[in-house]
């Protein structure tokens, strides 16, 4: 009788530690696992930045259509995009353009100072 209350003790015992590593197995999965609380956080992170660039990209697609419908429309915009890509001038106009950085428009001779 005392070998059989022995092992049913000894069974209970082990089975409690199988069922404390099963519910710890269980509990690291659910954290750490493919689709667990990590990788939800991860996704919820990447959501919102993801949100972000689409709401900028929708504000500058709001603003070139913008842009584009006053080409189409205004002759002063299309006179304006024309004098500043491609350097229009109206008859008798004279464009002075200026280096980038003073000095630096041409290189000068070694030893020579620049003025």
């Amino acid at each position: 009788m005392r070998a059989v209350l022995s092992m049913i003790g000894s069974w209970r015992r082990w089975a409690t530690v199988a069922a404390a590593v099963l519910a710890i197995g269980v509990a690291f999965h659910v954290v750490f696992g493919q689709n667990g609380l990590t990788a939800y956080e991860k996704k919820n992170r990447d959501a919102r930045m993801l949100e972000g660039q689409l709401n900028s990209l929708q504000h500058e697609n709001e603003m070139l259509k913008a842009h584009i419908d006053r080409l189409k429309d205004d002759p002063s915009a299309i006179e304006h995009q024309a004098r500043e890509e491609l350097h229009y001038t109206r008859p008798g106009e004279v464009i002075y353009t200026l280096p980038a950085t003073p000095g630096s428009s041409s290189p000068s001779p070694k030893g020579t100072p620049t003025p």
